[in-house]
Protein backbone atom coordinates (compact mmCIF):
# COMPACT_ATOMS: atom_id res chain seq x y z
CA UNK A 1 0.00 0.00 0.00
CA UNK A 2 1.29 3.43 -0.77
CA UNK A 3 2.05 6.04 1.97
CA UNK A 4 -1.09 8.84 2.28
CA UNK A 5 -0.09 11.57 0.74
CA UNK A 6 -1.34 15.02 2.00
CA UNK A 7 0.86 17.77 0.50
CA UNK A 8 3.22 17.87 -2.17
CA UNK A 9 7.02 16.45 -1.64
CA UNK A 10 9.24 19.69 -2.04
CA UNK A 11 10.35 20.76 -5.37
CA UNK A 12 14.20 21.01 -5.54
CA UNK A 13 15.95 23.11 -7.72
CA UNK A 14 17.48 20.41 -9.80
CA UNK A 15 14.52 18.82 -10.75
CA UNK A 16 12.47 22.44 -11.37
CA UNK A 17 15.41 23.35 -13.44
CA UNK A 18 15.43 19.55 -15.64
CA UNK A 19 11.08 20.28 -15.91
CA UNK A 20 11.61 23.92 -17.43
CA UNK A 21 14.45 22.46 -19.94
CA UNK A 22 12.12 19.88 -20.71
CA UNK A 23 9.05 22.27 -21.05
CA UNK A 24 11.02 24.79 -23.18
CA UNK A 25 11.44 21.44 -25.62
CA UNK A 26 8.18 20.38 -25.43
CA UNK A 27 6.68 23.61 -27.06
CA UNK A 28 9.54 23.53 -29.75
CA UNK A 29 8.70 20.23 -30.83
CA UNK A 30 4.77 21.27 -30.43
CA UNK A 31 5.15 24.22 -32.47
CA UNK A 32 6.47 21.67 -35.34
CA UNK A 33 3.49 20.07 -35.38
CA UNK A 34 5.46 16.72 -33.23
CA UNK A 35 2.81 16.63 -30.89
CA UNK A 36 3.81 12.73 -29.28
CA UNK A 37 6.97 13.49 -28.65
CA UNK A 38 5.66 17.09 -27.00
CA UNK A 39 3.08 15.32 -24.84
CA UNK A 40 5.94 13.15 -23.52
CA UNK A 41 8.17 15.94 -22.37
CA UNK A 42 5.02 17.43 -20.90
CA UNK A 43 3.98 13.92 -19.23
CA UNK A 44 7.39 14.42 -17.49
CA UNK A 45 7.28 18.00 -16.76
CA UNK A 46 4.15 17.09 -14.49
CA UNK A 47 5.56 14.23 -13.13
CA UNK A 48 8.82 16.30 -12.20
CA UNK A 49 6.46 19.17 -10.82
CA UNK A 50 2.68 17.73 -9.80
CA UNK A 51 1.70 21.07 -8.51
CA UNK A 52 2.66 23.38 -11.83
CA UNK A 53 -0.54 24.32 -13.14
CA UNK A 54 0.40 25.24 -16.74
CA UNK A 55 2.20 22.38 -17.17
CA UNK A 56 -0.58 20.49 -17.48
CA UNK A 57 -2.31 23.26 -19.04
CA UNK A 58 -0.16 22.78 -22.14
CA UNK A 59 -0.18 19.53 -21.95
CA UNK A 60 -4.63 19.29 -22.03
CA UNK A 61 -4.33 21.73 -24.93
CA UNK A 62 -1.37 19.60 -26.70
CA UNK A 63 -3.13 16.76 -26.31
CA UNK A 64 -6.53 18.20 -27.88
CA UNK A 65 -4.78 19.72 -31.08
CA UNK A 66 -3.38 16.06 -31.61
CA UNK A 67 -7.18 14.74 -31.75
CA UNK A 68 -8.74 17.84 -33.60
CA UNK A 69 -11.05 18.45 -30.52
CA UNK A 70 -12.80 15.18 -31.65
CA UNK A 71 -14.13 15.28 -27.65
CA UNK A 72 -13.61 11.57 -27.90
CA UNK A 73 -9.79 10.96 -27.82
CA UNK A 74 -8.25 7.71 -30.03
CA UNK A 75 -10.14 5.21 -31.39
CA UNK A 76 -11.02 2.50 -28.94
CA UNK A 77 -9.23 5.03 -26.12
CA UNK A 78 -12.25 3.03 -23.63
CA UNK A 79 -10.66 -0.29 -24.17
CA UNK A 80 -6.99 0.82 -24.20
CA UNK A 81 -7.17 2.72 -20.85
CA UNK A 82 -8.97 0.60 -18.59
CA UNK A 83 -5.65 -0.47 -16.84
CA UNK A 84 -4.51 3.00 -16.27
CA UNK A 85 -8.06 3.67 -14.85
CA UNK A 86 -7.96 1.04 -13.17
CA UNK A 87 -4.70 1.64 -11.35
CA UNK A 88 -6.04 5.36 -10.71
CA UNK A 89 -8.96 4.10 -8.75
CA UNK A 90 -6.36 1.82 -6.74
CA UNK A 91 -4.31 5.08 -5.98
CA UNK A 92 -7.14 6.77 -4.65
CA UNK A 93 -8.64 4.50 -2.74
CA UNK A 94 -5.08 4.07 -0.70
CA UNK A 95 -4.78 7.69 -0.96
CA UNK A 96 -1.81 7.84 -3.11
CA UNK A 97 -2.92 11.05 -4.40
CA UNK A 98 0.43 11.45 -6.52
CA UNK A 99 -0.10 8.11 -8.70
CA UNK A 100 -3.69 9.19 -9.22
CA UNK A 101 -2.51 12.36 -11.11
CA UNK A 102 0.04 9.98 -12.97
CA UNK A 103 -2.02 7.55 -13.89
CA UNK A 104 -5.06 9.97 -14.63
CA UNK A 105 -2.43 11.47 -17.19
CA UNK A 106 -1.82 8.20 -18.35
CA UNK A 107 -5.61 7.68 -19.35
CA UNK A 108 -5.87 11.24 -20.61
CA UNK A 109 -3.06 10.85 -23.39
CA UNK A 110 -5.27 8.69 -25.48
CA UNK A 111 -8.53 10.70 -24.46
CA UNK A 112 -8.00 14.24 -23.04
CA UNK A 113 -11.98 14.08 -22.32
CA UNK A 114 -12.24 11.35 -20.29
CA UNK A 115 -14.52 12.61 -17.42
CA UNK A 116 -13.87 9.71 -14.80
CA UNK A 117 -10.66 9.81 -14.64
CA UNK A 118 -10.67 13.76 -14.65
CA UNK A 119 -13.11 13.36 -11.68
CA UNK A 120 -10.53 11.23 -10.00
CA UNK A 121 -7.64 13.68 -10.27
CA UNK A 122 -9.62 16.30 -9.06
CA UNK A 123 -10.33 14.49 -5.67
CA UNK A 124 -6.60 13.52 -5.67
CA UNK A 125 -5.61 17.34 -6.59
CA UNK A 126 -7.62 18.61 -3.20
CA UNK A 127 -6.42 16.20 -1.09
CA UNK A 128 -2.89 17.44 -2.46
CA UNK A 129 -3.55 21.10 -0.87
CA UNK A 130 -4.17 21.90 -4.46
CA UNK A 131 -7.23 23.29 -4.88
CA UNK A 132 -6.94 25.44 -8.23
CA UNK A 133 -5.71 22.37 -10.16
CA UNK A 134 -9.05 20.43 -8.68
CA UNK A 135 -11.25 22.87 -9.91
CA UNK A 136 -9.51 23.18 -13.35
CA UNK A 137 -9.89 19.72 -13.63
CA UNK A 138 -13.10 19.61 -13.33
CA UNK A 139 -13.92 22.82 -15.41
CA UNK A 140 -11.94 20.50 -18.35
CA UNK A 141 -14.32 17.78 -17.74
CA UNK A 142 -17.21 19.75 -17.92
CA UNK A 143 -16.43 20.83 -21.27
CA UNK A 144 -17.66 17.25 -22.80
CA UNK A 145 -20.77 17.30 -20.43
CA UNK A 146 -22.10 19.90 -18.41
CA UNK A 147 -25.62 17.74 -17.54
CA UNK A 148 -24.00 15.53 -15.12
CA UNK A 149 -25.33 16.11 -11.82
CA UNK A 150 -22.00 14.36 -9.92
CA UNK A 151 -19.75 16.92 -11.87
CA UNK A 152 -21.40 19.50 -11.39
CA UNK A 153 -21.92 18.44 -7.52
CA UNK A 154 -18.23 18.06 -7.28
CA UNK A 155 -17.20 21.31 -9.11
CA UNK A 156 -20.08 23.14 -7.12
CA UNK A 157 -18.12 22.11 -3.61
CA UNK A 158 -14.87 23.16 -5.12
CA UNK A 159 -15.86 26.57 -6.02
CA UNK A 160 -17.94 27.18 -2.77
CA UNK A 161 -14.57 26.09 -1.26
CA UNK A 162 -12.70 28.22 -3.15
CA UNK A 163 -14.88 31.50 -2.43
CA UNK A 164 -16.66 31.41 -6.07
CA UNK A 165 -20.10 31.52 -5.03
CA UNK A 166 -21.60 32.95 -7.96
CA UNK A 167 -20.15 29.98 -9.85
CA UNK A 168 -21.63 27.35 -6.95
CA UNK A 169 -24.91 28.90 -7.42
CA UNK A 170 -25.41 28.31 -10.70
CA UNK A 171 -23.95 24.56 -10.17
CA UNK A 172 -26.20 23.89 -7.92
CA UNK A 173 -29.11 25.07 -10.10
CA UNK A 174 -27.92 22.33 -12.49
CA UNK A 175 -28.31 19.67 -10.00
CA UNK A 176 -31.69 20.50 -8.86
CA UNK A 177 -33.18 20.62 -12.11
CA UNK A 178 -31.64 17.09 -12.85
CA UNK A 179 -32.52 15.97 -9.86
CA UNK A 180 -35.22 18.00 -8.32
CA UNK A 181 -35.82 16.07 -4.98
CA UNK A 182 -31.79 16.39 -3.61
CA UNK A 183 -31.53 17.41 -0.44
CA UNK A 184 -28.39 18.64 -1.00
CA UNK A 185 -28.58 21.14 -3.94
CA UNK A 186 -31.50 22.93 -1.79
CA UNK A 187 -30.13 23.04 1.68
CA UNK A 188 -26.92 24.64 -0.35
CA UNK A 189 -28.61 26.88 -2.56
CA UNK A 190 -30.44 28.35 0.55
CA UNK A 191 -27.22 28.87 2.45
CA UNK A 192 -25.58 30.49 -0.40
CA UNK A 193 -28.54 32.37 -1.69
CA UNK A 194 -27.49 35.98 -0.19
CA UNK A 195 -30.86 38.10 -1.64
CA UNK A 196 -29.80 41.12 -2.68
CA UNK A 197 -26.63 39.84 -4.22
CA UNK A 198 -28.06 37.14 -6.27
CA UNK A 199 -30.59 39.66 -7.42
CA UNK A 200 -28.47 40.60 -9.52
CA UNK A 201 -27.40 37.41 -11.12
CA UNK A 202 -28.96 35.65 -14.22
CA UNK A 203 -28.66 31.66 -13.15
CA UNK A 204 -31.82 30.32 -14.41
CA UNK A 205 -30.46 27.85 -17.66
CA UNK A 206 -27.07 29.54 -16.52
CA UNK A 207 -25.53 26.10 -18.13
CA UNK A 208 -22.27 27.60 -19.43
CA UNK A 209 -21.78 30.48 -16.18
CA UNK A 210 -19.00 28.03 -14.71
CA UNK A 211 -16.99 27.37 -17.55
CA UNK A 212 -16.33 31.45 -17.36
CA UNK A 213 -14.30 31.25 -14.04
CA UNK A 214 -10.88 32.75 -14.38
CA UNK A 215 -7.88 30.64 -14.44
CA UNK A 216 -4.51 31.43 -12.30
CA UNK A 217 -2.40 33.04 -14.15
CA UNK A 218 -4.61 33.95 -16.78
CA UNK A 219 -4.15 30.79 -18.80
CA UNK A 220 -6.84 28.77 -20.43
CA UNK A 221 -8.14 26.06 -22.88
CA UNK A 222 -10.22 27.67 -25.40
CA UNK A 223 -13.54 27.09 -24.91
CA UNK A 224 -15.71 24.87 -26.65
CA UNK A 225 -18.20 25.32 -29.55
CA UNK A 226 -21.28 25.27 -26.52
CA UNK A 227 -20.11 27.71 -24.54
CA UNK A 228 -18.75 29.88 -27.50
CA UNK A 229 -22.52 29.90 -29.13
CA UNK A 230 -24.31 30.66 -25.64
CA UNK A 231 -26.77 33.50 -27.28
CA UNK A 232 -26.52 33.07 -31.19
CA UNK A 233 -28.62 36.87 -31.47
CA UNK A 234 -25.88 38.62 -28.93
CA UNK A 235 -22.51 37.85 -31.51
CA UNK A 236 -21.09 40.40 -32.95
CA UNK A 237 -19.91 39.59 -36.78
CA UNK A 238 -21.47 36.48 -37.33
CA UNK A 239 -24.01 35.63 -40.26
CA UNK A 240 -26.58 35.51 -37.91
CA UNK A 241 -26.54 38.13 -35.89
CA UNK A 242 -25.93 40.44 -38.82
CA UNK A 243 -29.30 39.04 -40.18
CA UNK A 244 -31.47 39.44 -37.62
CA UNK A 245 -31.22 43.11 -36.80
CA UNK A 246 -33.92 43.36 -34.18
CA UNK A 247 -33.75 42.15 -30.29
CA UNK A 248 -36.31 39.95 -29.62
CA UNK A 249 -39.86 40.93 -27.06
CA UNK A 250 -39.08 41.65 -23.73
CA UNK A 251 -35.44 41.04 -24.40
CA UNK A 252 -33.52 44.49 -23.06
CA UNK A 253 -30.34 43.97 -23.29
CA UNK A 254 -30.81 42.88 -27.07
CA UNK A 255 -32.33 46.37 -27.47
CA UNK A 256 -29.53 48.23 -25.84
CA UNK A 257 -27.01 46.64 -27.72
CA UNK A 258 -29.13 46.26 -31.06
CA UNK A 259 -28.09 50.16 -32.73
CA UNK A 260 -24.34 49.49 -31.60
CA UNK A 261 -24.01 46.61 -33.39
CA UNK A 262 -25.77 48.01 -36.66
CA UNK A 263 -22.68 50.74 -36.13
CA UNK A 264 -20.36 47.91 -35.60
CA UNK A 265 -21.38 46.23 -38.73
CA UNK A 266 -20.44 49.86 -41.05
CA UNK A 267 -17.16 49.65 -39.18
CA UNK A 268 -15.61 46.45 -37.51
CA UNK A 269 -12.33 47.75 -36.77
CA UNK A 270 -13.44 50.03 -34.46
CA UNK A 271 -12.30 48.71 -30.82
CA UNK A 272 -14.46 51.44 -29.27
CA UNK A 273 -17.94 49.90 -30.41
CA UNK A 274 -16.93 46.91 -28.97
CA UNK A 275 -16.16 47.93 -25.74
CA UNK A 276 -19.46 49.90 -25.48
CA UNK A 277 -21.74 46.88 -26.69
CA UNK A 278 -19.52 44.43 -24.05
CA UNK A 279 -20.57 47.47 -21.55
CA UNK A 280 -24.27 46.54 -22.41
CA UNK A 281 -24.06 42.93 -21.30
CA UNK A 282 -22.00 44.01 -18.18
CA UNK A 283 -24.41 46.10 -16.85
CA UNK A 284 -26.86 43.18 -17.43
CA UNK A 285 -24.65 40.88 -15.34
CA UNK A 286 -24.42 38.91 -18.38
CA UNK A 287 -20.52 38.11 -18.39
CA UNK A 288 -20.28 35.77 -20.60
CA UNK A 289 -21.85 37.55 -23.32
CA UNK A 290 -19.59 40.56 -22.56
CA UNK A 291 -16.54 38.32 -22.95
CA UNK A 292 -17.74 37.05 -26.49
CA UNK A 293 -18.28 40.18 -27.88
CA UNK A 294 -14.61 41.36 -26.63
CA UNK A 295 -13.09 38.42 -27.91
CA UNK A 296 -14.88 38.56 -31.27
CA UNK A 297 -13.34 42.11 -31.62
CA UNK A 298 -10.12 40.90 -30.71
CA UNK A 299 -9.16 39.61 -34.49
CA UNK A 300 -10.95 42.44 -36.80
CA UNK A 301 -8.98 45.25 -34.07
CA UNK A 302 -5.68 43.65 -34.27
CA UNK A 303 -5.89 43.11 -30.17
CA UNK A 304 -6.80 46.56 -29.71
CA UNK A 305 -5.28 47.27 -26.27
CA UNK A 306 -8.71 48.60 -25.51
CA UNK A 307 -10.34 45.17 -26.09
CA UNK A 308 -7.59 42.86 -24.37
CA UNK A 309 -7.58 45.45 -20.92
CA UNK A 310 -11.26 45.05 -20.63
CA UNK A 311 -11.21 41.44 -21.22
CA UNK A 312 -8.20 41.48 -18.06
CA UNK A 313 -10.99 43.63 -15.93
CA UNK A 314 -13.81 41.41 -16.82
CA UNK A 315 -11.88 38.30 -15.82
CA UNK A 316 -11.99 39.88 -12.06
CA UNK A 317 -15.33 40.28 -12.10
CA UNK A 318 -16.37 37.33 -11.03
CA UNK A 319 -13.97 37.22 -7.92
CA UNK A 320 -15.54 40.70 -6.83
CA UNK A 321 -19.11 39.27 -7.04
CA UNK A 322 -17.85 36.52 -4.97
CA UNK A 323 -16.31 39.30 -2.55
CA UNK A 324 -19.45 40.75 -2.01
CA UNK A 325 -21.31 37.30 -0.93
CA UNK A 326 -18.39 36.69 1.11
CA UNK A 327 -19.10 39.86 3.04
CA UNK A 328 -22.52 39.50 3.10
CA UNK A 329 -22.41 35.75 4.74
CA UNK A 330 -19.32 37.76 7.28
CA UNK A 331 -22.49 40.29 8.36
CA UNK A 332 -24.19 36.74 9.36
CA UNK A 333 -21.08 34.82 11.10
CA UNK A 334 -18.56 37.41 12.24
CA UNK A 335 -16.96 34.51 13.87
CA UNK A 336 -16.46 32.22 11.13
CA UNK A 337 -13.08 31.94 10.74
CA UNK A 338 -13.05 29.92 7.07
CA UNK A 339 -15.19 32.83 6.02
CA UNK A 340 -12.42 35.27 7.10
CA UNK A 341 -9.41 33.53 5.49
CA UNK A 342 -11.36 33.43 2.24
CA UNK A 343 -11.99 37.00 2.25
CA UNK A 344 -8.51 37.56 2.76
CA UNK A 345 -7.50 35.18 -0.14
CA UNK A 346 -10.37 36.71 -2.74
CA UNK A 347 -8.98 40.29 -1.55
CA UNK A 348 -5.41 39.41 -2.40
CA UNK A 349 -6.88 37.82 -5.42
CA UNK A 350 -8.35 40.69 -6.83
CA UNK A 351 -5.56 43.64 -5.51
CA UNK A 352 -3.41 41.29 -7.36
CA UNK A 353 -5.04 41.43 -11.06
CA UNK A 354 -6.00 44.71 -10.45
CA UNK A 355 -2.40 45.78 -10.23
CA UNK A 356 -1.28 44.23 -13.09
CA UNK A 357 -4.23 45.91 -14.83
CA UNK A 358 -3.26 49.23 -14.08
CA UNK A 359 0.26 48.80 -14.31
CA UNK A 360 -0.62 47.80 -18.02
CA UNK A 361 -2.41 51.21 -18.94
CA UNK A 362 0.25 52.81 -16.81
CA UNK A 363 2.71 51.56 -19.10
CA UNK A 364 1.07 52.02 -22.13
CA UNK A 365 -0.15 55.70 -21.06
CA UNK A 366 2.67 57.14 -19.14
CA UNK A 367 1.42 60.69 -18.91
CA UNK A 368 -2.28 59.67 -17.69
CA UNK A 369 -1.81 59.92 -13.92
CA UNK A 370 -5.22 58.15 -13.06
CA UNK A 371 -3.64 54.77 -13.63
CA UNK A 372 -0.65 55.57 -11.33
CA UNK A 373 -2.91 56.52 -8.60
CA UNK A 374 -4.87 53.25 -9.08
CA UNK A 375 -1.46 51.30 -9.23
CA UNK A 376 -0.52 52.99 -6.07
CA UNK A 377 -3.30 52.50 -4.23
CA UNK A 378 -3.04 48.56 -4.66
CA UNK A 379 0.58 48.41 -4.07
CA UNK A 380 -0.32 50.05 -0.49
CA UNK A 381 -3.09 47.39 -0.17
CA UNK A 382 -0.33 44.54 -1.10
CA UNK A 383 2.51 45.77 1.25
CA UNK A 384 4.53 46.89 -0.87
CA UNK A 385 5.03 50.69 0.10
CA UNK A 386 7.83 51.71 -1.02
CA UNK A 387 6.89 51.23 -4.57
CA UNK A 388 3.18 52.86 -3.40
CA UNK A 389 5.20 56.12 -2.76
CA UNK A 390 6.97 56.13 -5.90
CA UNK A 391 3.58 55.82 -7.72
CA UNK A 392 1.38 57.76 -5.99
CA UNK A 393 4.24 61.03 -5.45
CA UNK A 394 4.12 61.28 -9.62
CA UNK A 395 0.16 60.97 -9.32
CA UNK A 396 -0.07 63.80 -7.00
CA UNK A 397 1.54 66.00 -10.00
CA UNK A 398 -1.75 65.59 -11.13
CA UNK A 399 -4.35 68.30 -10.09
CA UNK A 400 -7.40 65.96 -10.68
CA UNK A 401 -5.79 63.05 -8.46
CA UNK A 402 -3.73 65.42 -5.84
CA UNK A 403 -5.66 65.39 -2.56
CA UNK A 404 -6.22 61.43 -3.02
CA UNK A 405 -2.78 61.09 -3.86
CA UNK A 406 -1.93 62.80 -0.67
CA UNK A 407 -4.46 60.77 1.46
CA UNK A 408 -2.80 57.57 0.20
CA UNK A 409 0.43 58.93 0.36
CA UNK A 410 -0.23 59.55 4.47
CA UNK A 411 -1.07 56.39 4.81
CA UNK A 412 1.60 54.72 3.04
CA UNK A 413 4.45 56.94 5.18
CA UNK A 414 2.01 55.62 8.50
CA UNK A 415 2.98 52.14 7.63
CA UNK A 416 6.71 53.21 7.43
CA UNK A 417 6.66 54.76 10.63
CA UNK A 418 7.17 57.74 9.59
CA UNK A 419 4.46 59.93 11.29
CA UNK A 420 6.01 63.27 10.85
CA UNK A 421 5.50 62.87 6.69
CA UNK A 422 2.17 60.97 7.19
CA UNK A 423 0.55 63.93 9.12
CA UNK A 424 2.26 66.11 6.71
CA UNK A 425 0.02 64.66 3.46
CA UNK A 426 -2.61 64.31 5.56
CA UNK A 427 -3.04 68.08 6.50
CA UNK A 428 -2.34 68.55 2.82
CA UNK A 429 -5.44 66.32 1.71
CA UNK A 430 -7.28 68.36 4.07
CA UNK A 431 -6.93 71.95 2.66
CA UNK A 432 -7.12 70.39 -0.87
CA UNK A 433 -10.18 68.53 -0.24
CA UNK A 434 -13.36 69.19 -1.87
CA UNK A 435 -15.97 70.27 -0.10
CA UNK A 436 -18.32 67.49 -1.11
CA UNK A 437 -16.19 65.04 0.14
CA UNK A 438 -17.02 65.01 3.14
CA UNK A 439 -17.33 61.39 4.31
CA UNK A 440 -13.40 61.59 3.17
CA UNK A 441 -12.99 64.41 5.62
CA UNK A 442 -14.50 62.27 8.22
CA UNK A 443 -11.89 59.76 8.06
CA UNK A 444 -8.76 61.47 7.05
CA UNK A 445 -9.65 63.62 10.78
CA UNK A 446 -9.80 60.94 12.08
CA UNK A 447 -6.91 59.06 11.18
CA UNK A 448 -4.75 62.40 11.55
CA UNK A 449 -6.45 62.58 14.69
CA UNK A 450 -5.70 59.32 16.53
CA UNK A 451 -1.69 58.99 14.66
CA UNK A 452 -1.07 62.57 16.94
CA UNK A 453 -2.26 60.71 19.97
CA UNK A 454 -0.03 57.87 18.60
CA UNK A 455 3.03 60.05 18.37
CA UNK A 456 1.96 61.52 21.96
CA UNK A 457 1.03 64.71 20.45
CA UNK A 458 -2.17 64.61 22.37
CA UNK A 459 -2.91 68.55 22.25
CA UNK A 460 -2.68 68.47 18.42
CA UNK A 461 -5.08 65.13 18.47
CA UNK A 462 -7.81 66.61 20.97
CA UNK A 463 -7.94 70.01 18.45
CA UNK A 464 -8.27 67.23 15.41
CA UNK A 465 -10.62 65.49 17.43
CA UNK A 466 -12.64 68.38 18.32
CA UNK A 467 -13.15 69.72 14.94
CA UNK A 468 -14.13 65.70 14.13
CA UNK A 469 -16.93 65.61 16.84
CA UNK A 470 -18.39 69.11 15.82
CA UNK A 471 -19.07 67.69 12.14
CA UNK A 472 -20.18 64.02 13.69
CA UNK A 473 -19.62 62.84 17.32
CA UNK A 474 -20.51 59.78 16.75
CA UNK A 475 -18.51 58.87 14.36
CA UNK A 476 -15.77 56.02 14.78
CA UNK A 477 -15.98 56.67 18.74
CA UNK A 478 -14.39 60.23 18.21
CA UNK A 479 -16.15 61.22 21.45
CA UNK A 480 -15.02 58.51 23.94
CA UNK A 481 -11.83 58.73 22.21
CA UNK A 482 -11.69 62.35 23.07
CA UNK A 483 -12.31 62.04 26.56
CA UNK A 484 -9.16 59.61 26.83
CA UNK A 485 -6.84 61.79 25.21
CA UNK A 486 -8.06 64.77 27.36
CA UNK A 487 -7.75 62.80 30.57
CA UNK A 488 -4.15 62.28 29.69
CA UNK A 489 -3.44 65.64 28.45
CA UNK A 490 -4.66 67.01 31.77
CA UNK A 491 -3.10 64.57 33.27
CA UNK A 492 0.21 65.46 31.89
CA UNK A 493 -0.25 69.48 32.51
CA UNK A 494 -1.10 68.90 35.97
CA UNK A 495 1.37 70.38 38.47
CA UNK A 496 3.66 67.97 40.53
Amino acid sequence: MATPTSILPPLTPERRRVAVSQFEHANQSVATGNYDYGIRLLLSCCKLDPGNLIYRQTLRRTEKAKYKNNLRGAMLAWLTTWPAKARAKTALQTRDYLGVLEYGERVLVSDPWDVGAQMDMAVAADGLGQLDLAVWLLEQARQKTQASAALNRALARLYEKRGNFMQAIALWNLVRKAKPADQEAGRKLKDLAVNETIARGNYDGAVAEASAVPKPNGAADPPTDQVQSKSKEYRVGTAAAKAEGAAAPGDRPGREAAPIRAKLQADLTNAGLYVQLAAVYRRHNDLEQARAVLQEGLGPTGNAFELTTELADLEIEPFRQNMAVAEERFKDKPDDEELRKLRIRLRKEINTRELELHRRKAERFPTEMSHRYEAGVRLLRGGQVDEAIQELQAARGDPRWRWQSLTQLGHCFKARNNWRLAQRNFEEALRLLPTVESANKKEILFVLAQGCAEAGDLAHAVDVGHELANIDFSYREIGRLLDEWQTKLDGANAPK
